[in-house]
């Protein structure tokens, strides 16, 4: 079923409603895929009173061809890498080297932006709800939750307020939980699920961020 959100914090609203059965549990982490999915992410942490945080994931292109994945690195000093992208392109270790060293500079600069001093957050046997305004192709949302899954989470709960049939089917054989509103068919693009659709700043990202983990501390 298809529909269009207003925005990011009306798609955030309503995914909670969806969630509603992980609301006020010490268990559940919500973290956002920076940087449009942290506002989502911000009203589903809102409204099931359950910490926010971000999960900071950066592909490792091919270069030349860097719409192919040749792995990921994630928050918490995660690498993963997809060896046969490897093997077939014939990508040397000193290339794999450079091209993770440029993306971890620019996850690095991320941390530091939207955390701070604070530690990247704790995911070991919590439940997690990994939330993105919208998945494509959903392979960034597969190198997430391949990330995660490194860091032995309880339960791994993906959601979005849009996503297409077929990016559905292949994170529910990799999650314990997918959770999305809208499923176009046939699917264009995320923004196209939206009537505003800007791009999301670091400030605002940090901004979110700094205001849940105030709420936090003062509930």
């Amino acid at each position: 079923m298809a529909r269009r959100f207003h925005d990011r914090i009306e798609a955030g609203r309503l995914l909670a409603e969806k969630l509603s059965h992980y609301a006020n549990r010490r268990d559940v982490v919500v973290l956002g895929m920076p940087r449009g999915g942290v506002p989502v992410a911000s009203e589903v942490a809102k409204s099931l009173r359950v910490p926010l945080d971000a999960f900071i994931v950066r592909k490792l292109g091919v270069p030349g061809h860097e719409e192919l994945a040749m792995g990921a690195i994630a928050s918490g000093g995660i690498r993963i890498l997809n060896c046969a992208v490897i093997r077939s392109t014939c990508i040397s270790e000193e290339v794999l080297d450079a091209v993770t060293e440029r993306e971890q500079n620019e996850l690095s600069r991320r941390e530091i932006v939207y955390r701070g001093e604070r530690a990247a957050p704790m995911v070991r046997e919590k439940t997690i709800i990994l939330v993105d305004d919208g998945i494509a192709t959903g392979s960034t949302m597969l190198a997430a939750v391949a990330a995660l899954k490194q860091q032995n989470p309880e339960r791994i709960v993906v959601a979005a307020p849009t996503a297409p049939v077929e990016s559905c089917d292949e994170l529910q054989r990799a999650v314990d939980e997918v959770i999305v509103i809208s499923r176009p068919d046939p699917f264009c693009s995320v923004g196209q699920s939206y009537e505003v659709f800007g791009q999301t700043s670091d400030q605002e990202v940090q901004q979110l961020l700094r205001d849940n983990w105030r709420q936090a501390q003062r509930a």
